[in-house]
Formats: structure tokens, sequence, C-alpha cells
């Protein structure tokens, strides 16, 4: 947003850097002879280091739904490589179309790279003026601007207060309607913002006005947190037995499924004293936790910010299959 000068704030454009780096690609444990997906290409940095850790006879495919990160994806010239173009909701889909069965890692970095958030016309950051799209997937799709203009005020109250756990979300959705009612479509990120911050009242320290209402919006026009629930047990179901399943989060909406799902895969585990069936008669687990869930270091988070909030979970399938 604008400071009220004639001169446009500097906002530094961060290289991309992929997050938990090191930690994600050692907790897929790569085999030299194996086969691991990389569900979110982004530019690449993850997909480059597992590659460093296959040997000859390795495969990586990676997916990404972002035309831009298919692009970058052809300066990686392996034979050992490909790239789909799909989100990793269409997991099993993807690998029955290549002949694949099994894999020995899935790599999912859930959320936005920097790239997305740093190009003013995708629409993603309140801090650049740009078009109101915020789709992951530019060919497809109802951009945010589309919803904003069309969405009743009800809807938009329930998006921002579900995705962004936003306490003004109400005030907001009715800001956002009133403006639209008197002639005033909101197009651009630059509006949004500027009515987001003219019906919060208060904020965090630090934080803009916005940054609830554009992280709702985006995880709502994406359908970021129902791709990751369909994904999980996909997941699961392509995993040879002794394959890692390792998921890189950045807020509590997306940790919190990926936390469940791995504990839902070995209740057994957990049973009431009382459950009229012993654990050794049930199903083996088919999932099984990985140590405990891991942060980025302070050195990380003085190198590139971003990544202050990530939260890697690491499971192992154990089931044979």
């Amino acid at each position: 947003m604008s400071d009220g000068s004639n001169h446009e704030p500097i906002v530094p454009i961060l290289p991309h850097q992929p997050v938990l780096l090191h930690e994600a690609v050692e907790a897929l444990n790569v085999r030299p002879g194996g086969i691991v997906v990389d569900g979110t290409f982004g530019r690449g940095g993850h997909s480059r280091a597992i590659l460093a850790k296959l040997g000859a006879n390795g495969r990586l495919i990676a997916l990404d739904r972002d035309l831009a990160a298919v692009a970058a994806a052809k300066s990686i010239q392996d034979a050992r490589f490909s790239l789909v173009h799909s989100g990793f909701s269409s997991l099993r889909q993807v690998l029955q179309g290549l002949g694949v069965e099994k894999v020995d890692g899935v790599l999912l970095d859930i959320g936005i790279s920097s790239p997305q958030i740093d190009e003013a016309e995708r629409g993603f950051s309140f801090r650049f003026d740009g078009p109101l799209d915020m789709r992951m997937d530019q060919s497809r799709g109802q951009t945010a601007a589309q919803f904003v203009a069309e969405a009743s005020e009800q809807q938009l109250r329930e998006v921002i207060k579900d995705y962004g756990e936003e306490r003004f979300a109400k005030q907001i959705a009715r800001a956002i309607v009133a403006l639209r009612t008197g002639g005033n479509p909101i197009t651009t990120t630059r509006q949004l913002a500027q009515v987001v911050a003219g019906a919060v009242f208060k904020t965090e320290p630090g934080q803009d006005p916005a940054t609830r209402t554009f992280q709702a919006l985006r995880i709502f026009i994406n359908q970021e947190l129902e791709e990751l629930s369909l994904t999980l047990p996909q997941c699961v179901d392509v995993l040879a037995p002794g394959g890692r399943l390792v998921v890189i989060s950045f807020h509590s909406l997306e940790d919190r499924i990926v936390k469940r799902f791995i504990r839902s895969q070995q209740d057994r585990d957990n049973l009431p004293s009382r459950f009229p069936v012993r654990a050794s008669e049930l199903p083996p687990s088919r999932l099984v936790a990985i140590g405990k869930a891991i942060g980025a270091s302070a050195e990380e988070v003085a190198a590139n910010p971003r990544s202050r909030s990530a939260v890697l979970r690491v499971a192992e399938r154990t089931e044979a299959p």
C-alpha cells in the first residue's frame, strides 16, 4: 500500500529459497534407485536436491499446477526427471498414467512460493498493486476478483473467517459488499487491501491488516485445504513399505490436517483402556510418524523470514501392500 507520499515504498524482492531444504530431503531418506514424487515443484529447489541424492537408476516425478513452475522445470535437463502439470490431488492418476504403481517418497511443500508472492500480476500480495487473481493455475478457475464480485456477504464472511481466522470477517465482508453496491467493484490487490484496512479495527503488531483476508481468499480460490485432504490418503496408497511422506506446511489449518491424518493412520496406539479389541488384533498401522514436528532454525529464519511459520512432519509407510 502507498505510504501517502508521491513515492511508492521500496519492497525487497526475495529470491526463491526452498524452505527446510536439508531437513526435508534428509527426511525423505532417498534411496539411490528409488522413485520420489515432489508434489509441488515451485522453482525446483527441493527437486534438484533430491536428484543429487538419487542414483543413475532413480526417478523423480514432479507435479505443479502453476504454469510458471512448469516453464521453470524445463531448465532441468535430466533423464531421471519428469514434470506433470497437475495439482497433487491427482497424484494417483498421474502415477497410473506414467505406469508407476509404488514410490519411495512423497514431498508436499504446501502453500505459496516466493515468485508467486513477488509477481504483482499474480495478485497474491497486498504489497504490490496488481489484478486480484490469486489462481495458482491461471489456465482455469475463478479469480479472487470474480469471487469478491459475486459472493454474498455471508459467503465472504465465512471464507474470511474460516480460512483466514479473521475476527473482523463480518466487518470486512460488509465493507466489500458496500463498495461494490456503490458501483465500485474490487479488481486490484490495492483496492482490496484498502477496504480491509478501513474495516479492521486492530491488528497484531507488525502484521498488515490485509494479511488474513488475502490468505483466506487464496486458500479458498485454490481449494488448498481440500487438495491436501484429498491427497494424503493417496500418498499412503502409493507409498511402498518403508516409503516416506514429508509435508511442509505454513499455517495451522494445513498442519492440523496433516497431524490429524497421520494420527488417524495409527489410531490403534491411542485406544481407550476398555476398548473391546486389543491393539495387537488390529491391522498394522499404515503410516507411523517419524520424530517430532520440525521448524526452521533461527539461522534459516534470519536468512528467509518466510520460513518462520514452516512446520515439517514426517511419516513412514509400514504396512505391506
